[in-house]
């Protein structure tokens, strides 16, 4: 199991790492979810192996080149893995983004919530960042409910490479 680097209540968030046969088979399952598959994108992501790849090259490179990265978001009462959340740093945005998936047995009990207070406490008291950004469908109305209840506020719509898609950018500024 990878390093705990957050905690909240109800869940610990843990680095993700190839080497865990565990974090692949996770990985490989929610990235083939249909709701990630609608809300969030096509990964490419169809075997163990390209699980692993994705791993090495998404969240495990982010956390040598950044300092942080996706989290393995694990129910604390019973150590069940229920998502992922944790910051990105994409090209293609002046900072970092929040992102957040759950598989879907676990939606609607609040973890999104939960989890992306905790990484945004982190990444604006501990990572010292002073605005986080967040992406989102325009139709994905729980993702967006959630950013609201976190005090994101929408900032505008922006095209997304590489199909150029319009998706809503919300952004979290440091709290005073």
């Amino acid at each position: 199991m990878g390093k705990q680097v957050i905690e909240s209540e109800r869940l610990s968030l843990h680095e993700l790492s190839a080497e865990d046969s565990s974090d692949a088979a996770f990985i490989f399952r929610l990235l083939n979810e249909p709701s990630f598959l609608k809300n969030i994108g096509d990964r490419g992501v169809r075997s163990l192996e390209d699980a692993r790849a994705y791993l090495l090259k998404g969240p495990v490179a982010s956390y040598a080149a950044n300092g942080f990265g996706l989290y393995r978001m694990q129910a604390k009462s019973n150590g069940v893995t229920v998502g992922t959340c944790g910051l990105v740093k994409r090209a293609t945005l002046e900072d970092a983004d929040l992102g957040y998936a759950l598989l879907p047995e676990f939606c609607g009990m609040g973890y999104a919530i939960e989890a992306a207070a905790a990484v945004l406490a982190h990444g604006h008291g501990v990572l010292g960042l002073p605005r986080i950004l967040a992406i989102t469908n325009p139709d994905n109305t729980a993702s967006i409910r959630v950013l609201e209840k976190l005090d994101f506020r929408f900032e505008n719509m922006v095209q997304w490479p590489p199909d150029n898609i319009a998706l809503k950018l919300f952004a979290h500024e440091t709290p005073r």
